[in-house]
């Protein structure tokens, strides 16, 4: 059974600017998975600060198989949906130690980044929610 969807084509300026703006958040998350793994000061002292101190390796993980899933074309959505899911641990984590709105909004940001690179990059996502013409 064929699917009626008709998948919007991406010109090469959107293809590339959708690669280019999920390049950064991905950079931006492979390296926070880099640091929560070898567990560098800096990161651990905050892990320990939001009230997680055992779990930084753990939440490595998990942050590495949601990125290397967003990353590659045919689980990006999988990995843009599951990503979300994290960003949103990372917003209630903030908000429940009472960090000001930078702090706050700044997975937010990322997440923005996340979907609308995917968004620019492919087809299915467009023609789910086709925003303009």
């Amino acid at each position: 059974m064929q699917s009626s969807v008709q998948i919007a084509p991406a010109s090469k300026k959107m293809l590339w600017a959708g690669r280019i703006i999920s390049a950064l958040p991905a950079l931006f998350l492979l390296m926070d998975v880099v640091m929560k793994l070898f567990k560098t000061t800096p990161v651990f002292e905050e892990t320990v600060r939001l009230g997680y101190p055992d779990v930084m390796f753990g939440l490595g993980l998990v942050l590495l198989a949601c990125t290397v899933l967003y990353v590659i074309p045919t689980t990006s959505v999988l990995g843009a949906i599951l990503l979300s899911g994290y960003l949103g641990g990372a917003v209630a984590s903030h908000v429940r130690v009472g960090e000001g709105p930078f702090l706050v909004f700044f997975p937010v940001i990322v997440g923005v980044l996340i979907w609308l690179g995917l968004y620019l990059r492919d087809g299915r996502l467009r023609s789910l929610i086709p925003l303009w013409s």
